[in-house]
């Protein structure tokens, strides 16, 4: 998203149990006698190995953590061209590299070619995977309360139940330029901050994971979040087209692919009003749970399927309409609108029936002073300015960030032992929580089969419908929160059924709905949920 992307966890009582037997530092001997500020410990590869264990679904899994950074360059480098014309000025300006940290789980006693290995990122774009790591997929994670805010330190680690890990081996990868990775070199932020420069840097990351910890055999799979969708649609297609890498399958959570369908930057598109009907049914799920419907139905899925009904077939011949359409029409579509939504029937009218993401935050619940949340709607907070158009802040941000961030710098420096590194002067290193990109970030593309970028919004659709025509067999699994105001539920719906592929190749993806928001797992009934769809899907779409 062109919004910083987030994720949480969910409310649990308890300690952190797993405790780790031992750790060994497998970094070069000379990464250590790095002076702080000198690039080469930033671009020598480093490795931690801990041993570890957690209770999942009853079962006790021992697991060895591997915790480091891989070397990836920019877009276009050829490793064949190691010669240099003035190696003295190479050295005052050289290339643009990039260390992309990593967290990798792999559980004991297992084979390595038969076993899953699912590699898992956040979005951002230029997010860390604190998020799916601490709050949804690690064998650990923080506790959070569910919808409130959490109150501040002391945060407490538990053991994850919903871990897949009982399923599938994990690797976690930091976004370039995000937690211990660090960028290099010049023109570094142009190299990889950048829809291409990005997912061909975790392109390469995997090829490369895959070949140093021997895994080309293992099943494989991705798991992207919100933006990390985008970069999954993109990396499918170059593994599959550069590396010769066929995935068994793409899970996918807050799904956007075609970026003129986010509900967030429609008021700047007009005469595109999609985005208005691909939010509508996650605007009523809002009013929904907060109760401002007019007529408050008892279940949401029957109510939700009318309102997608309505979404489809009247909203969007409104809509159409333009300022043709007629009094009565207009009349008749906001009374409606109320219904499903909670908003004034004036309020409607006055917006031209059209109302954004952030400017619905902002109104349903605006009479008692409070914005509801982007990310996870279910949560609300005090408005920063009542008077506003849109809110000033994410109240589910707000109520977890302290707790990721303190939660993963405690686990990863004291249970994974790294971070704190005798190469810096003062032995520490900061873990960034997020590249603050977005304003850097190049919004462009280049779809498969085409000469040149494309302008506008990206869109890579193409890019998983070539996975999927290139590998007939690959799998997709979208995974969707009914409370996600940032990529609504019905706009993944409604991009997969308009992916170009042959209808039979429809049949290859599935879909998921949960009672959460853009991070499902921030509602335990739906982090138990989510655990058993991703292990049902990976347990059928291997041999």
């Amino acid at each position: 998203m062109r919004t910083k992307i987030l994720t949480c966890s969910l409310l649990a009582a308890g300690l952190f149990t797993a405790t780790s037997l031992s750790a060994r530092a497998e970094a070069p001997s000379e990464a250590t006698k790095v002076p702080e500020g000198s690039s080469r410990f930033l671009t020598t590869p480093q490795k931690v190995v801990s041993d570890g264990a957690a209770t999942i679904r009853g079962q006790h899994i021992a697991y060895q953590a591997v915790t480091g950074t891989l070397i990836v360059h920019a877009q276009g480098w050829d490793d064949s061209d190691t010669g240099s014309k003035d190696e003295k000025a190479d050295k005052k300006n050289p290339d643009a590299v990039a260390s992309i940290f990593y967290v990798a789980y792999f559980k004991k006693g297992t084979h390595p070619e038969n076993r899953p290995i699912t590699f898992v990122y956040n979005g951002g774009p230029g997010s860390s995977s604190v998020w799916m790591h601490m709050g949804a997929f690690g064998p650990h994670r923080i506790v959070t309360a569910d919808d409130t805010h959490t109150p501040a330190a002391p945060y407490h680690l538990i053991d994850n139940n919903d871990s897949p890990l009982d399923a599938t081996d994990l690797v976690f990868i930091d976004a370039p330029g995000t937690g211990f990775g660090r960028l290099v070199g010049k023109d570094k932020e142009k190299a990889f901050y950048g829809t291409d420069p990005d997912a061909a840097a975790f392109t390469d990351f995997i090829a490369q994971f895959l070949t140093r910890f021997n895994r080309f055999n293992s099943p494989k799979y991705l798991f992207g979040e919100s933006y990390g969708t985008t970069r999954s649609a993109i990396i499918a297609n170059q593994l599959a087209s550069e590396k010769g890498v066929d995935l068994n399958g793409v899970m996918l959570l807050s799904q956007i692919l075609d970026y003129d369908n986010s509900i967030d930057s429609v008021k700047s598109n007009p005469s595109v009003d999609q985005p208005y009907v691909l939010a509508l049914p996650s605007f009523a799920a809002t009013a929904w749970y907060h109760h401002k419907l007019p007529n408050q139905p008892k279940d949401l899925k029957p109510f939700l399927s009318e309102v997608e009904h309505f979404a489809l077939t009247d909203y969007t011949s409104a809509l159409q309409d333009g300022t043709s359409i007629s009094d009565e029409k207009l009349e008749q579509t906001a009374q409606k609108l109320h219904q499903y939504t909670g908003l004034p029937v004036e309020y409607l009218k006055k917006a031209d029936l059209r109302v954004s993401g952030g400017e619905f935050a902002k109104t349903l619940l605006g009479d008692d002073g409070m914005d509801t949340g982007r990310l996870d709607s279910r949560f609300s907070g005090p408005a920063i300015d009542p008077l506003g158009q849109t809110p000033d802040y994410d109240p589910q941000f707000a109520a977890m960030q302290s707790a990721y961030v303190s939660a993963f710098n405690d686990y990863v420096r004291n249970t994974l032992h790294y971070g704190n590194n005798p190469a810096f002067d003062d032995g520490y290193q900061e873990y960034k929580v997020s590249a603050h990109s977005i304003g850097k970030w190049a919004f462009v593309h280049k779809q498969p089969g085409s000469g040149r970028p494309a302008k506008g919004a990206p869109n890579v659709l193409p890019d998983l419908a070539s996975a999927m025509k290139q590998n007939p067999s690959l799998k997709i699994m979208l995974n969707q929160g009914y409370y996600d105001l940032g990529t609504p539920f019905f706009e993944g719906i409604y991009e997969m059924q308009h992916l170009p592929i042959p209808r039979k190749l429809a049949s290859n993806i599935e879909f998921h709905q949960y009672e959460s928001g853009h991070m499902v797992y921030a509602h335990a009934p739906a982090l138990a949920e989510l655990h058993d769809n991703v292990v049902n899907f990976i347990n059928k779409t291997h041999g």
